[in-house]
């Protein structure tokens, strides 16, 4: 059996003579708010890296703020000395880049699996839970969905522009689920199709959104949690790339337009025994009531990790198929938590409450500990819409409020780690008091 370091360097020699053009690779990590970050490495470096060399970056680049910024959590990024972490190349994750200028590679990389890995790192957080429930003989087979808007490349005055439609050359107009629109725009999407396939993932469904310019793509099921939620994030950052080499602005922006739909993150979770079973169609489907009750309880304590940001909010409520309470309904998608229909070996939960730009690895995160929690409470879960519109529990509907109902859960602080929902939630709280200290055109209009 091979060790793990020859099988990275197996990885990285194979690359290098697949890609010879290629002289550096970028190394790179989601940090809590969902943004990349990283180092440009020499490819010649790369295999060291692999055949067992230290790779370290600042342990406080994951506690980075939505603008790039350091906030004074605890005793991390002032009081610490701003110290290395150890890091270590994620397997299998090393591709070629096709939309900069010059060719590139990147691969992902991580403090899980490490010596000492980083508490509050979003990948470190979702092993911790996946490794939890594989020792109870919990296996989560896990699909995302994420919907995205193409705007123009240039922006006006600040503010987005529709996409323009390349057989018309005017603004994108063609209503929801039009196929029409995925012809019009199909150089582009079949780019951002082709570009993500190389990058290993596996894109199934493509769809025509309700909005101008807006699409949805589903991606394959998978029964690695961290492997599904590698993809969502490869994803947003390959197809920003694509269109921006076709004159495009790709955006998982939760909610660009008020007048138009959202972006949201939808999550389908199944889980099966060490024996492949559905644990949740047991016992006449008693399991499925229990996971969506857990789920449903601690909903409105995960708000912070479902909507990451201030804008993130305006995306519920106003507009179809987006939940401004935590309930549930089978084949309803005004559900935060939709069963679809299906056979009993693929029975799911679809969680549809989390915005296109939220962590993947956060989000499915903390719904498995929520269907972790369901399971082992076993309550009945409230009335689904199907027999009553008005059922459902009231969430927050603000950031600081957000915060305040998620950091002191204790059922969240266990199964996230405490270490972690402390950093996390000072980390939002900071950003949001970061974004209102500016002074818009509106507040001069309403009070000057």
């Amino acid at each position: 059996m091979q060790s793990k370091s020859s099988t990275l360097l197996a990885e990285v020699r194979t690359f290098r003579q697949n890609h010879p053009e290629v002289r550096y690779v970028d190394l790179i990590a989601l940090d809590i708010p969902g943004h990349f970050y990283g180092k440009r490495y020499p490819v010649e470096m790369l295999e060291k890296v692999a055949a067992g060399s230290p790779l370290k970056l600042p342990q406080n680049a994951v506690l980075l703020g939505a603008q790039g910024g350091l906030f004074k959590i605890g005793d991390y990024c002032f009081n610490d000395g701003d110290p290395d972490a150890n890091r270590r190349l994620v397997p299998g994750t090393l591709k070629p880049v096709s939309w900069e200028a010059q060719p590139l590679g990147q691969m992902l990389i991580t403090s899980d699996g490490t010596d000492a890995p980083i508490e509050f790192e979003p990948r470190e957080v979702l092993a911790k839970v996946l490794e939890r429930l594989s020792r109870k003989g919990i296996h989560p087979v896990v699909a995302f969905e994420l919907e995205f808007y193409l705007f123009d490349k240039k922006l006006d005055g600040g503010l987005p522009q529709f996409a323009r439609d390349p057989l018309s050359d005017d603004h994108d107009d063609q209503p929801n689920l039009h196929i029409e629109r995925l012809s019009r725009f199909g150089t582009v999407l079949d780019d951002i199709e082709q570009t993500a396939k190389a990058q290993g993932i596996d894109i199934t469904v493509i769809t025509a959104e309700l909005g101008p310019g807006q699409f949805e793509i589903n991606f394959g099921h998978l029964d690695d949690g961290l492997r599904a939620a590698d993809w969502a994030a490869l994803f947003c950052r390959s197809t920003r790339g694509v269109a921006l080499k076709h004159g495009y602005r790709a955006s998982f922006m939760a909610k660009p337009y008020l007048q138009h739909p959202g972006s949201g993150m939808h999550v389908h979770v199944s889980l099966y025994d060490p024996a492949g079973n559905n644990l949740l169609a047991a016992h006449q489907q008693q399991p499925l009531r229990h996971a969506v009750a857990g789920c449903l309880e601690l909903l409105p304590h995960c708000m912070p990790i479902f909507s990451p940001n201030h804008n993130a909010f305006r995306r519920l409520g106003g507009t179809v198929n987006a939940a401004t309470r935590a309930c549930w309904g089978f084949e309803d998608r005004d559900a935060c938590v939709r069963i679809p229909e299906s056979d009993p070996r693929n029975l799911r939960i679809e969680h549809r409450l989390a915005s296109a730009d939220a962590n993947p690895y956060l989000v499915l995160a903390a719904i498995l500990v929520g269907l972790e929690h369901g399971l082992d409470a076993g309550r009945e879960p409230i009335t689904p819409l199907n027999e009553d519109r008005n059922s459902g529990a009231d969430f927050p509907l603000e950031m600081l409020e957000a915060v305040r109902a998620m950091q002191h859960q204790p059922i969240l602080r266990e199964g996230l780690g405490a270490e972690f929902v402390d950093v996390y939630c000072e980390n939002k709280r900071q950003d949001h008091l970061a974004f209102q200290q500016e002074i818009q055109a509106r507040e001069y209009r309403w009070y000057l």
